[in-house]
C-alpha cells in the first residue's frame, strides 16, 4: 500500500490565541480556520523551551532541550550533526525508508547550508540572494528595522515579492515537480510573524478600524516598575516594547496580526496547488509555531519565558481526506512539539530508532501526559506544570510565580502566596529541583539550589543590547 504524503507547516513566532478558528475574532485566518475544520485542533500544544533554534531541534529529533542540552540559539551543530550521523533526525529516517524530503523556508540550522538529512533545501537566504539580482525591481528588507524590534513598519517588497509569497512559491514548485514514485515530507517554514513586523500595505489595511485586543496585565504586572525585572530581562536586550505607550502596543498588535493573516492567504493557494494535484486525499497537514510571542503581555516582548504567551503554540493535524478520521475535533489535553517527531513518523508507519518523550498524536485518546517541565537561555529560566498548575521560576532576580491556568488561562493571578496552594507550590517546586538536578544540573549550585543572577535595574539597565541587526551576513540562516 503506497504511503501517505506529509507537509509540515510552520511559521516563526507565533502565539497560541491567532487563529480566528479557536476564539479570536480580531484576527482573519480562513485557511487555518480550514484546518481546523477538516482536521484536529490541539489547543494545549507548548514549546519546551521556546526559543527558534531549540524547538527545531526538537522538532528534528524528537529531544528535548534539556535532554539535548541545545538550549539556546548558540548552536546545535555537534548534536545535529551526532544525530545526521546516526541518521536519527526526522528527514534521514524518512530519507532512508523511501520518502523524498524537502524543506523550504526558515530552518535556522548551523552551519546554516547544513541539510542534517533533507535531501533538497531552499532558505531564506537563497530569497534574499535572488532579490539582490533584483534591486532594480524589488528591495525587500531595507525599512531599517531589526529582525527583533516590535516597532511597526511596512514592507518595502509587494505581495508577489515578499519573503511570505517567496516561500509558498517554493512550497508549490515542489508539489508540481516532486517524484510521484516516492511519497515526500515537505516542511514549509515561514519566516514570520518574527519580527521585523513589516506586512505588506494590503495586509495592514485589511485591520484598519478592526478593534484589537489589549495585552494583559496581572496582579503582579500592573506597571513595567511592579513587574519582577529578571522575567523582563529578554525584552529589555532586544527590544525597546516596555517604552511604548498604549496605542504604540497596538500598532505593533495590528502588524504582528496582518503578518500572519498574509502567510495565511497564502495557505490558501498551497492548498489549492494540493487539491489540483490531487493530493488531498493521500497527504498529512500538519501546522504549527516553534514558539509565541508575548506581545506586550505583562509588558514583555519576545519569547524565552514561559508565560501563555510565549510557549503556547498552536497545533493543527489535518489528516488525509477521505479517510474515517476525526474531523472538527478539538483535543486539549497537553501536547508538545517533542511529540511532532513520533507522530510524524507514525503516519508514515516508522517506528522511532531513538527513545523518544514525545507522544503519538494520532492516539490522542491515549495522551497520558499531566506534567511538563521547560527551561531554557542558558539555564536562567525554569517552569513546571501539573495539571495546569504552572510554576514559573526566573534565576534572573530570583523570581517565582505561581498561576491556575484552568481558573486564570492568561496568568493575571499571582498565587505563589496564598496559603491554599502552599502545597503545591512546594510539590512544584520539589519537583523542578529534581528534574533540573537530573538534566542541568550546572543550573545549580553544590547545596542543590538555583544560582541566581542579578535583575536588570528598570528601567531596561542590561549590558548590551541586540536588536537584530542584519544587513547583508548571508552565513546565517535568521533573515525573517
Amino acid at each position: 500500500m503506497p504511503k501517505d504524503n506529509i507537509l509540515l507547516i510552520t511559521t516563526d513566532q507565533q502565539r497560541f490565541d491567532t487563529l480566528n478558528a479557536w476564539g479570536n475574532q480580531s484576527i482573519f485566518t480562513p485557511h487555518l480556520n480550514y484546518l481546523a475544520a477538516m482536521g484536529v485542533s490541539f489547543t494545549s500544544c507548548y514549546a519546551a523551551c521556546p526559543i527558534c533554534v531549540p524547538s527545531r531541534t526538537t522538532i528534528m529529533t524528537g529531544r528535548q532541550g534539556y535532554e539535548s542540552g541545545v538550549v539556546s540559539n548558540a548552536t546545535h551543530a555537534a548534536f545535529m550533526s551526532q544525530c545526521t550521523r546516526e541518521r536519527s533526525t526526522l528527514p534521514a529516517v524518512l530519507t532512508d525508508h523511501g520518502y523524498q524530503t524537502c524543506a523550504k523556508g526558515k530552518m535556522h540550522f548551523e552551519p546554516a547550508r547544513a541539510h542534517y538529512g533533507f535531501e533538497e533545501m531552499r532558505l531564506p537566504l537563497d530569497y534574499m540572494r535572488q532579490y539582490d539580482k533584483k534591486q532594480d525591481t524589488a528591495r525587500p528588507k531595507v525599512h531599517g528595522i531589526g529582525e527583533c524590534e516590535m516597532e511597526p513598519v511596512l514592507s518595502t517588497a509587494d505581495v508577489k515579492d515578499s519573503i511570505t509569497t517567496w516561500i509558498a512559491d517554493e512550497t508549490i514548485d515542489f508539489l508540481e515537480t516532486r517524484d510521484e514514485t516516492r511519497p515526500f515530507f515537505l516542511w514549509s517554514s515561514f519566516t514570520k510573524p518574527h519580527p521585523p513586523f513589516d506586512p505588506c500595505r494590503d495586509f495592514w489595511d485589511l485591520y484598519d478600524g478592526i478593534p484589537l485586543p489589549a495585552p494583559v496585565i496581572g496582579d503582579w504586572s500592573e506597571t513595567v516598575e511592579d513587574t519582577p525585572q529578571g522575567f523582563l530581562a529578554g525584552a529589555y536586550e532586544n527590544t525597546n516594547m516596555h517604552l511604548l505607550g498604549k496605542e504604540q502596543r497596538l500598532a505593533s498588535r495590528r502588524a504582528y496580526y496582518a503578518c500572519i493573516t498574509q502567510i495565511d492567504y497564502q495557505l490558501g493557494r498551497i492548498f489549492g496547488a494540493l487539491r489540483e494535484l490531487d493530493l488531498l486525499k493521500n497527504t498529512w497537514v500538519i501546522f504549527t509555531s516553534d514558539h509565541g510571542e508575548m506581545l506586550g503581555d505583562h509588558h514583555m516582548s519576545q519569547k524565552n519565558l514561559f508565560f501563555e504567551g510565549s510557549a503556547h503554540v498552536p497545533l493543527l493535524i489535518m489528516p488525509p481526506q477521505g479517510r474515517q478520521l476525526p474531523h472538527n475535533c478539538v483535543v486539549d489535553a497537553p501536547a508538545d512539539l517533542a511529540d511532532l517527531y513520533p507522530t510524524i513518523l507514525a503516519m508514515a508507519g516508522i517506528s522511532s530508532p531513538v527513545p523518544v518523550t514525545g507522544q503519538n498524536l494520532l492516539k490522542p485518546d491515549s495522551l497520558s501526559r499531566d506534567r511538563i517541565f521547560f527551561g531554557n537561555s542558558l539555564n536562567r529560566n525554569f517552569c513546571a506544570m501539573e495539571r495546569r498548575i504552572k510554576l514559573v521560576y526566573s534565576a534572573v532576580g530570583d523570581h517565582c510565580l505561581l498561576f491556575d491556568l484552568k481558573k486564570d488561562p492568561m496568568e493575571q493571578h499571582d498565587l505563589s502566596q496564598d496559603p491554599a496552594y502552599q502545597e503545591i507550590r512546594e510539590h512544584l517546586w520539589k519537583l523542578l529541583l529534581e528534574h533540573t538536578a537530573a538534566h542541568t544540573p550546572e543550573a545549580l549550585t553544590e547545596s542543590g539550589s538555583f544560582k541566581t543572577y542579578e535583575a536588570p535595574r528598570f528601567p531596561g539597565d542590561m549590558p548590551g543590547r541586540w536588536f537584530g541587526f542584519h544587513y547583508h551576513d548571508y552565513s546565517v540562516d535568521t533573515f525573517h
